[in-house]
């Protein structure tokens, strides 16, 4: 058995596409949904991933801000950046990259951020709405990125026994909480694992559909996996290798080759759950217009 890919670039394009018509349609009556990314200090990673961001938006039709803080910032001076930005209409969607340098509480920064306007879903508020199933709620980006390639993918969650290798609040946790809701994408029965987990392998030989979120290149292999599997890879990993240009590989939690032959279906890594952030970014950020309007 080979497993079908499950392309994560083409379904973010597709879904990209449709917040753009949105977008559109609200533009000719003079409304435009704005975002605005916040970065502080230059890391090479949160820097490109807040240009890639800030283009998605751009190519969306949508008003997008980059704030950059120098990392020597304070504290102080960062909650006085995002009061600014709960405090501007023009803006709909905030959200302040991670990780922040050490001297700045991450917590409270990302509890100050005004609850409407969190597209990150990240606020205690939110993640309340989620867990009770309040459609109002803002969902993290990557998990609701790997619900909409199970429903667009043709993937049944209804009775299925999902399998989620990793306890995060950004994809573990949030991940749960959107399978267990009744609906399209939800309705699973859920087990979450982590590292006090005992006999892992045979926890996730029992999936039906198997999602990976736990940071460790490769950690998931082929005598973890049962025949017929749906493989969600949500790590992204950098590996030395020396025959590569840049002396690197990335590569996901999965061991993508020998689980490959095994599975039904697997995304890819990259060009799998990457994609579909972005794109969920930008529909929280459409959604949060709507709701401001509604108010």
């Amino acid at each position: 058995m080979t497993a079908r890919v499950l392309d994560g670039t083409a379904i973010a394009r597709a879904i990209r596409a449709e917040v753009a018509t949105e977008v559109a349609r609200l533009a000719s009556s003079g409304r435009k949904p704005g975002l605005a990314a916040v970065l502080v200090g230059e890391d090479p990673a949160s820097a490109v991933y807040v240009r890639s961001k800030g283009k998605a938006c751009e190519e969306a039709g949508m008003h997008s801000v980059t704030l950059r803080l120098p990392a020597a910032a304070t504290e102080a001076e960062l909650l006085e950046t995002v009061d600014r930005l709960n405090a501007d209409p023009q803006i709909h969607g905030i959200l302040v990259q991670l990780p922040l340098p050490k001297h700045i509480n991450s917590e409270k920064v990302l509890r100050r951020i005004d609850p409407a306007k969190d597209v990150d879903g990240f606020h205690p508020l939110n993640v309340g709405k989620l867990v009770v199933g309040d459609k109002t709620a803002f969902r993290p980006a990557t998990p609701y990125g790997v619900q909409q390639m199970l429903i667009r993918s043709g993937v049944e969650t209804k009775g299925a026994h999902a399998v989620i290798v990793g306890r995060s609040n950004i994809v573990g946790r949030p991940m749960a909480n959107l399978l267990i809701q009744q609906g399209p994408g939800g309705d699973a029965t859920v087990t979450v694992c982590h590292s006090r987990t005992r006999d892992l392998p045979s926890v996730t030989r029992s999936a039906d559909i198997l999602i990976a979120a736990i940071g460790k290149p490769e950690f998931v292999t082929a005598d973890m996996v049962r025949p017929g599997v749906v493989v969600i890879d949500v790590g992204i990993n950098r590996v030395d290798d020396a025959s590569r240009p840049k002396g690197y590989r990335l590569v996901g939690d999965v061991a993508y080759g020998p689980v490959s032959e095994i599975a039904a279906a697997i995304t890819p890594v990259p060009g799998g759950v990457g994609p579909m952030t972005i794109a969920m970014l930008l529909q929280n950020t459409l959604q949060a217009m709507q709701q401001a309007a509604l108010d």
